[in-house]
């Protein structure tokens, strides 16, 4: 039996990805997301894997990896939200299994809300609007 399937919509400008870089943020060892409420109704997904990660056919692969991650979660992305992965290398050796369950995670922790007091997690909060 085949899952609901929720509608995401490709982030393609730049622009889009520098306004989720503004956002909320979370990372595991295979990438970090990037996340930020936006105007749209449906949720908003992009992908980035910078050259210092490898080759192409590398990168592509990563992008592959997390395509197919993000179609295995899709029920878990909030609607009204951008989203960015970017890719790392380790997101090549990681066992698909796990880029799952960490995505999962990922989405819990980066909508999670935060206190101002809140110093203990290593990863960096909501930041300050330009």
């Amino acid at each position: 039996m085949e899952q609901p399937s929720t509608k995401l919509r490709r982030l393609t400008k730049r622009s889009q990805f520098q306004r989720a870089a503004r956002g909320n943020r979370a990372g595991r060892s295979a990438f970090g997301l990037q996340a930020i409420a936006a105007p749209q109704p449906d949720a908003g997904i992009g992908f980035t894997v910078t050259k210092k990660t490898g080759n192409s056919p590398q990168r592509n692969r990563i992008k592959r990896r997390l395509r197919a991650a993000v179609t295995a979660c899709a029920r878990d992305f909030q609607p009204a939200h951008d989203y960015v992965l970017v890719g790392k290398r380790e997101a090549l050796s990681e066992p698909f299994s796990k880029l799952v369950a960490d995505l999962g995670a990922t989405l819990v922790r980066v909508h999670a809300p935060r206190s101002p007091n809140d110093h203990k997690s290593s990863g960096r909060g909501p930041r300050k609007p330009k």
